[in-house]
């Protein structure tokens, strides 16, 4: 299979397709999230090949564990909320963020500001359905008072911070580095370990998609250039086994196993053991290898990327919003028929984000550019080579 990337796309193009393809990747794998793959398959009496219902049919209101979520029919999940939660955040700085901009603006937003919440049904703040491992900015950096650049330690580590970092990588666009300390200075008010790492790396990823000419497996080099300890390892050991695979059937099983002995959760997701999500320099979150091991399986189809990541079951609503947003990112299309689906079921706008987060990218790309040449003068009148034009 040959991949299906645009790899000549415009800025507006990329950051559209990977702000949209998370957002339906998010979707996609919302109703079978935390489920094993036989169970998806038996469920649906065969692969999950687009936009399902929830798990327990009409019964979601009350069927544990999920109630009194509706995930499914096209409901984007608390991925998609924090994603569209930043995207708010740099429209209002409208430059590079840090720890302090996600306690003076991210946490009030979370708090203050009630939004249409497809899960609910109804309108809420978006505090009142976020995860726990969300609500930890609110209760460390609000209640607690911590400095937000250290909120982050105590929380569970999982993929909380990074399931809403692509727009780090977009508006540090073809930077994977700058995207990388970028997304750690702002993922410290919410994550530590490999939670903050992997938010890091996701970023990187995003922002190595946007390099003219990008291919899945430049995006992955990119990645494994900037992580660190078990991260690394994790997502060199997955990539590995998904160079293996050219469909994601095959390849189930295979990453499962390649990232089994990174992931702390366990075999049962919805059973964690003991030494679940606790800080270590061995360990990685599972999404993220799984995600970008996705998207070299699929050779950077969007479709593919995202189906193999929501049929690998587990948590596969932000394995499938990472993967959507880097197929994405990298000039993929994203179908229109889901996207469209997904944003009438959802009743959010989802271009709209991506035209005011391309606005404010280009916004910044300037402030950079300015405060680049301002060094430039500077070095050069201490003696260093003059800046050229």
């Amino acid at each position: 299979m040959q991949p299906k990337t645009h790899q000549n796309a415009p800025l507006d193009e990329r950051i559209t397709g990977a702000l949209v393809g998370a957002a339906v990747g998010d979707a996609l794998g919302g109703p079978v999230e935390g489920y094993a793959p036989e169970q998806i398959l038996e469920r649906h009496g065969g692969r999950v090949h687009g936009i399902v219902g929830p798990w327990h049919g009409d019964d979601w209101r009350t069927a544990r564990p999920l109630a009194p979520y509706h995930k499914g029919d096209g409901h984007v999940t608390d991925d998609t909320l924090m994603t569209h939660a930043l995207v708010r955040v740099y429209t209002r700085v409208r430059d590079h963020l840090d720890a302090y901009a996600v306690a003076d603006h991210l946490v009030p937003d979370l708090m203050t500001e009630p939004r249409w919440i497809p899960e609910l049904e109804s309108e809420a703040l978006p505090l009142q359905r976020i995860f726990l491992a969300e609500k930890w900015l609110v209760t460390r950096i609000h209640y607690g008072h911590a400095d937000p650049r250290e909120a982050g330690t105590g929380n569970i580590v999982n993929c909380g911070a990074a399931m809403y970092m692509a727009p780090v990588g977009l508006v540090n666009a073809a930077d994977p580095r700058a995207a990388y300390a970028e997304a750690l200075d702002v993922a410290g008010a919410h994550q530590s370990s490999y939670g903050r790492e992997a938010a890091g790396v996701l970023a990187a990823a995003v922002a190595a998609a946007c390099i003219p000419g990008a291919t899945p497996d430049s995006v992955v080099s990119e990645c494994l250039a900037l992580a660190k300890d078990g991260t690394r390892a994790a997502i060199e050991r997955v990539c590995e086994e998904a160079a293996r695979h050219t469909d994601f059937e095959s390849a189930l099983r295979p990453l499962r196993e390649a990232v089994t002995p990174y992931d702390t959760v366990g075999p049962d997701y919805r059973a964690p053991s003991l030494g679940a999500r606790r800080p270590s320099r061995l360990h990685a979150i599972e999404e993220l290898p799984v995600a970008l091991g996705m998207l070299l399986v699929a050779r950077g189809d969007y479709r593919h990327a995202v189906l193999g990541a929501v049929n690998y079951g587990r948590d596969c609503d932000s394995i499938a919003t990472m993967a959507g947003a880097v197929a994405g990112a990298l000039g993929s299309p994203v179908p229109e028929d889901w996207a469209k689906t997904v944003s009438e079921a959802s009743r959010l706008d989802l271009w709209e984000p991506a035209a005011t987060l391309t606005a404010v990218t280009r916004e910044i790309f300037d402030r950079d550019l300015a405060r680049r040449r301002t060094h430039e003068q500077a070095f050069a009148s201490l003696g260093g080579p003059a800046c050229s034009d």
